[in-house]
């Protein structure tokens, strides 16, 4: 768990005292007060909002003329037609939710579901039509694109969309991308609380973040060095736009992951017209801005900034939260037509983070080494971190049919560790551990897309990375003859990854898609080609199967490249310089039916050999660099580690329409490995299984304006907890552990078993009222409303029934936010 836990207080009197429960009903009266207290004359009977757009071709993204554009179950029906650039404007809209059907000839048809129009902005859309892969005589099973549908034209399998709209509805998402994942077949977490995306039994840091389509840091705030944990994202819901989510055998333009793709997006800000919202809650208070350039132009811009709430209260003695944490964060994105050198855009996201413990315990935060459990020591814990991403993305085309987007970004990462260790815990201590890491990544990137016809498109691209990195990391020797050097080295490495991809639709039922993508690390000579496969075959207008097949490489973690390893002479060296990728064969094949235009089920099966694990270079060690936590492990290590990844996932999903959806899914899998001494082991993230059932209503037309909407969502979470390495026992369970001599863990037992299954009740609520020019919304969430802690680790501790103590699931977490658009 995460130092963000609530100080426990005893007895109904003393929670109904609580500064954290009395904050909340304070946040609840002022946001109660801000909704009502605003005036009431002049109020339209309905109030209406603006809805426009763009309409583009899916694959050359050029603007298409003429395409007819209504506005589903209008009576009379209500409509327009894209003008010349391909936009559209509906004036007038009812606010509410609606749904557009697109038209034009020679296109697949589109209907577009469950667009959310509210009076305190704007709805700006873009959106896409796939060209009809047959002759107007062939006789075909079509499909028009359905919900949910990856937004790569290369994806056809292991892969969705996630809109802005799930991000704020979906219980226990909270308007977190990295949370809202964790709702979808495959995807789990560890259940502390934190930003972890464990993906089909991988580890978190082999999943891949990018935003604008470029690679960049975690971005999570109170991030580790080994990119696995993480307790708030940096990104806000506010910016975002519909942006795709890769779970395997992804298509051949992504590469240096393994185990899965995030590609965020940022929406446009509005270019017609100054536009904010504005927000307070328990996690952030927020200020997003839009607005036109300059009026005429067509360009716009789009920028956020968010201050954790939790530290102002804690300053004010309004919350008591453990480790004191602040975060702040900002983003933005211009927009930027030009009429002859195409389509320029610059974004950026950072984000601070801090905490201070002045008394750790296992259950706030793992620190380096194991002296705490001894019972005599005393540990002071000091945090910061720091991300910095941003980038240019420029496109132009060339020709009616083709277009060269090209890319440079810059990324930077910080994290910052002190832990003193006292004898008592008010002493002034001494250093016990001490880090600090920087991490840099320069790109640039260039990728031509080309539409040969309706039958063929084709993508070929480039990207060099150079990562730079300065470690300077000291810890206790195990001789408490003071701190000894881990790391320290600053150090660059070249990549350079190729791909070039080819979509081939036989007609309008069968596409497959066949690539090649080509990873080169310069500074140890290691490459790799990579074929890409895959095929969608539209069976019938509901039914389709689909099979998918990618060799994909990652590196390792670059610290481990260059860490200090003691030889058995006692002289130290760098024996990982020649680190090789890790590499993985995914498999995949599902099978999707459509009942009725929202109602889908699908079924995905995988199977994923992993070889080239990192793995200690010793014949009686488990140890493999896949199963690292925010636990720092420098050995020696070579390429000779083997994996295997397989299951099967379920999924049951009615999208949002008629005011209620609901989704079921489940995961049943296993994730092993192999190191040195041959014996097959669980990996740490070996789960086996994973249920989701969530579901939702909306009620609309409230109150005696009917300009009020009340949603409720709940979810129920049940999973296996994380394997884990557990307390030295002798036959009859007894403790062993040996404090004297730092002996605790029994290693020959690593991941055989876990401790509980997890299981979670979240609720949220939401409400919104439309004014004239502004629309307030409220919401409640309550993550894990039963407080829950089912037991995660264990550790040794005297002063515990049995010597043992547990970290355990977060328990009850509240969220409460304001919201107003204007």
């Amino acid at each position: 768990m995460g130092p963000f836990a609530f100080e426990p207080s005893a007895g109904a009197a003393a929670r109904n005292n609580h500064p954290a429960i009395k904050a909340m009903c304070n946040l609840c009266r002022l946001a109660a007060l801000l909704c009502f207290a605003l005036p009431l004359s002049a109020q339209p009977a309905t109030p209406a909002q603006t809805v426009r757009g763009t309409v583009l071709d899916a694959d050359s993204k050029a603007p298409l003329t003429g395409v007819n554009i209504t506005i589903q179950g209008s009576d009379p029906l209500v409509g327009t037609v894209t003008g010349p650039d391909g936009e559209f404007r509906l004036p007038n809209v009812p606010v509410g939710r609606i749904g557009l059907n697109l038209s034009y000839l020679g296109y697949q048809p589109r209907a577009i579901a469950n667009v959310v129009v509210n009076a305190g902005k704007e709805t700006v859309l873009q959106l896409e039509l796939a060209e009809a892969a047959t002759d107007l005589a062939e006789a075909v099973v079509t499909a028009s694109q359905s919900r949910g549908a990856p937004l790569n034209e290369m994806a056809q399998i292991s892969a969705r969309s996630i809109s802005m709209e799930e991000m704020n509805r979906l219980a226990a998402s909270f308007n977190d991308p990295a949370l809202i994942t964790s709702n979808f077949a495959g995807v789990t977490t560890t259940g502390d609380g934190g930003n972890d995306i464990i993906v089909r039994g991988n580890s978190p840091k082999y999943l891949q973040w990018r935003l604008e389509g470029v690679p960049i840091t975690n971005p999570n705030h109170f991030a580790d060095q080994n990119a696995v944990l993480g307790a708030t994202s940096a990104l806000n819901a506010n910016l975002l736009a519909t942006s795709g989510f890769y779970t395997g055998a992804f298509p051949a333009g992504y590469g240096n992951a393994l185990s899965g793709v995030y590609d965020i997006r940022l929406r446009n800000g509005n270019n017609e017209k100054f536009e904010g919202i504005a927000g307070i809650g328990l996690l952030g208070t927020e200020l997003t801005l839009e607005g036109p350039l300059k009026q005429g132009s067509g360009g716009s811009f789009l920028a956020n900034y968010r201050y954790s709430t939790a530290s102002i209260l804690n300053s004010l003695g309004l919350l008591d939260v453990k480790g004191k944490p602040a975060f702040q964060d900002a983003a933005f994105k211009l927009y930027l037509p030009t009429e002859k050198y195409g389509v320029f855009s610059a974004f950026g996201l950072g984000g601070h983070s801090t905490f201070t413990l002045d008394d750790v315990t296992f259950e706030d935060w793992n620190t380096p080494g194991d002296d705490i459990m001894s019972g005599q020591v005393f540990e002071a814990y000091d945090k910061a971190t720091y991300l910095f991403n941003t980038g240019i993305n420029h496109s132009i085309p060339l020709g009616e049919q083709g277009y060269l987007k090209s890319s440079v970004s810059y990324s930077s990462e910080g994290i910052d560790d002190d832990v003193l260790q006292r004898t008592d815990s008010l002493g002034t201590g001494t250093p016990s551990f001490a880090s600090e890491l920087r991490k840099t990544a320069y790109r640039a990137s260039t990728t031509y897309h080309r539409k040969f016809n309706a039958r063929n498109t084709v993508q070929a691209g480039a990207v060099y990375t150079l990562f730079g990195q300065r470690a300077d990391q000291a810890r206790k020797s195990a001789a408490d003859a003071g701190l000894q050097t881990a790391l320290d080295f600053d150090e660059c490495l070249g990549n350079l990854r190729t791909f070039v991809s080819w979509k081939h639709r036989w007609n309008s039922a069968l596409t497959m898609v066949a690539g090649l993508h080509n990873n080169n690390i310069f500074f140890n000579g290691e490459h790799t080609v990579e074929p890409r496969l895959s095929a969608r075959w539209q069976m019938t207008p509901k039914g389709a199967l689909s099979f998918g097949y990618g060799l994909h490489s990652t590196m390792e973690s670059v610290h481990h490249y260059f860490a200090t390893v003691e030889q058995p002479d006692g002289s130290f060296a760098q024996p990982n310089l020649n680190l090789g990728l890790l590499k993985a064969h995914h498999f995949v094949l599902g099978y999707d039916y459509r009942f009725t235009p929202n109602l889908l089920a699908r079924v995905e099966a995988y199977y994923q050999h992993l070889y080239n694990l990192p793995v200690e270079d010793s014949p009686d060690s488990y140890f493999s660099t896949i199963n690292e936590g925010a636990e720092l492990d420098y050995v020696a290590l070579v390429n000779e580690g083997t994996g295997r990844n397989y299951g099967l996932e379920l999924t049951l999903q009615r999208f949002f329409a008629d005011g209620y959806y609901f989704l079921f899914n489940t995961s049943i899998y296993e994730s092993t490995y192999k190191a040195l001494d041959g014996q097959e082991r669980n990996t740490r993230f070996n789960g086996n299984f994973v249920a989701n059932a969530i579901a939702g209503r909306e009620f609309t037309n409230l109150g005696r304006k009917r300009n009020k909407t009340l949603g409720i969502n709940a979810r129920f979470l049940l999973s296996g907890g994380q394997r884990i390495i557990p307390l030295l026992r002798d036959a009859g369970g007894n403790l062993t552990v040996d404090p004297a001599n730092g002996r605790y863990w029994d290693y020959g037992r690593a991941y055989e078993d876990r401790l509980d299954n997890l299981y979670q009740l979240t609720l949220s609520a939401s409400y919104r009222i439309e004014r004239r020019s502004t629309t307030h919304e409220l919401f409640l969430n309550l993550e894990n409303i039963t407080g829950n802690q089912g037991r995660l680790t264990e550790y040794y501790d005297a002063g515990a029934e049995g010597g043992v103590g547990y970290t355990t699931q977060f328990g009850l977490l509240p969220n409460l936010m304001y919201r107003v658009y204007f």
